[in-house]
């Protein structure tokens, strides 16, 4: 259309996945807050705190399952914006919460969480569908960058607020994410609909005028009509998305595959770190964990050198070689500290900080990322909003379990031996990677799909031979 204003393939990426820097700002900002709010409401009991961190993540668990089944019907645009505008409403109600007022505070992150589990799937499935196979994994992996320099934006706010007055510090901290909620809200507006979802809802043009912002025309043409024969198909045979189409042995082998790894992400303990390093030292070292937010930045810093990292050797390593390795090193790292513990009862306290530091390092690099990549590319068409949701909820359920239990479990245990069964926990990972992950690298989605019907079918031919 003549006169009509491009929109820049940079502004789509960026924007796109900026809905990380809120779920990262907000992973991370009750890390530095919890001291001060510990302090400010002489929080004693380790399941209030475990109940105050985690509620965030409890949120996540029905907003990332609602989110992905309303995606599929309003489109993933319009579920961000709706998201960006919970995240407001969340952040601004916990920054207000009176004082000791536990449940109105635990019940506004679980507001905010309604708006992170949103974003953990709508981020992913839009940024997959956008980008073109060879580029996908790279710039799926922007969204894990803008996680954790939203994680590291939160632990420089914490740290910058930590003068102020305990009642003061940690609201602004945690009110502070509305700022970027904002600015997500205001790009989103510019943000084109999913080419996917428009084909799927017969809207051709508008579909073509989308991929011609961030496709060759002869990409455009080829990508169109691969579309176009995947969504006949489905409308073919009629079906209707519901939680017992993920169950269909067409699309079983990858729903089992995707949340799978989703789950396993969280299940091995990543997230005990990022929300209470600054405790975890204390207990570590004897030292105030109000003084100590220094860490929290230090994981960060790690964390983002990671992601970019990552953003190098996306489309140069397979998904399931780095994924290996970095669950082998990760659950290594856990299970040394508990080891050396026994063989050398007086080592340096410090000692577990340096192994949580090697676990974060190659956490930043495979699991964090990939584990977004392969929900954003592994589920076919016709499920994906649903699917997305359905593995962002069993993520956010693994977050909100860590969260709740680790104060509790190192109340009662040593830390070393908390951190050893998570390591456990990533060597099955690595066991799941290896046996029920196929390697999407490379492949379309559609080509992903027909891997996962080639699977099914045969499960279902030794089902009846059997």
């Amino acid at each position: 259309m003549v006169g009509e204003k491009k929109i820049s393939n940079g502004f789509i990426y960026f924007f796109g996945a900026f809905g990380g820097i809120l779920f990262g700002y907000d992973i991370g900002v009750m890390t530095g807050a919890l001291p001060f709010l510990k302090e400010n409401w002489d929080l004693q009991s380790g399941s209030i705190i475990g109940w105050i961190t985690s509620s965030v993540m409890l949120g996540a668990i029905f907003g990332g399952a609602l989110a992905g089944h309303f995606s599929d019907r309003l489109g993933r645009r319009k579920m961000i914006l709706i998201a960006a505008v919970i995240f407001v409403i969340g952040s601004v109600l916990s920054g207000i919460a009176p004082h000791n007022g536990r449940v109105f505070l635990i019940v506004s992150r679980i507001i905010l969480g309604l708006a992170v589990g949103a974003a953990s799937a709508l981020v992913p499935a839009y940024m997959s569908e956008m980008a073109p196979a060879r580029l996908r994994g790279r710039l799926s992996g922007i969204n894990q960058t803008m996680i954790v320099s939203g994680m590291l934006l939160s632990y420089i706010v914490d740290y910058l607020f930590q003068g102020l007055p305990e009642t003061l510090g940690w609201r602004l901290m945690l009110g502070m994410a509305a700022v970027p909620a904002l600015i997500l809200f205001f790009g989103v507006l510019r943000l084109p609909e999913s080419p996917r979802f428009l084909v799927k809802n017969d809207k051709l043009d508008e579909a073509r005028k989308v991929l011609s912002y961030i496709r060759s025309e002869q990409e455009i043409n080829s990508e169109i009509k691969e579309i176009q024969e995947t969504a006949k198909k489905e409308k073919q045979a009629n079906q209707k998305t519901s939680l017992r189409t993920l169950l269909n042995s067409k699309y079983r082998y990858l729903v089992i595959a995707g949340v799978g790894v989703a789950a396993f992400q969280q299940f091995q303990g990543a997230n005990a770190i990022f929300y209470y390093i600054p405790l975890i030292v204390e207990d570590a070292t004897g030292s105030a964990a109000s003084s100590e937010l220094m860490w929290p930045i230090i994981q960060g810093i790690i964390l983002v050198l990671g992601s970019l990292l990552f953003l190098l050797i996306a489309d140069k390593f397979k998904r399931r070689t780095l994924l290996t390795m970095g669950g082998t090193i990760m659950g290594l790292s856990f299970i040394f500290p508990a080891i050396l513990n026994v063989v050398i009862p007086n080592a340096n306290p410090m000692m577990i900080v340096v192994f949580l530091s090697i676990y974060v390092a190659f956490y930043s690099f495979t699991w964090a990322p990939l584990t977004w990549v392969i929900v954003g590319e592994i589920f076919p068409l016709l499920i994906r909003g649903l699917a997305s949701g359905v593995a962002s909820s069993f993520n956010w359920l693994g977050s909100f379990l860590v969260g709740l239990l680790f104060p509790i479990m190192t109340a009662s245990m040593p830390q070393e031996a908390v951190f050893a069964i998570f390591g456990v926990i990533c060597l099955l990972g690595v066991l799941f990677i290896r046996t029920r992950v196929p390697e999407p690298l490379g492949r379309t989605l559609e080509e992903i799909e027909k891997i996962g019907e080639l699977k099914g079918a045969k499960k279902m031919s030794k089902e009846m031979n059997a």
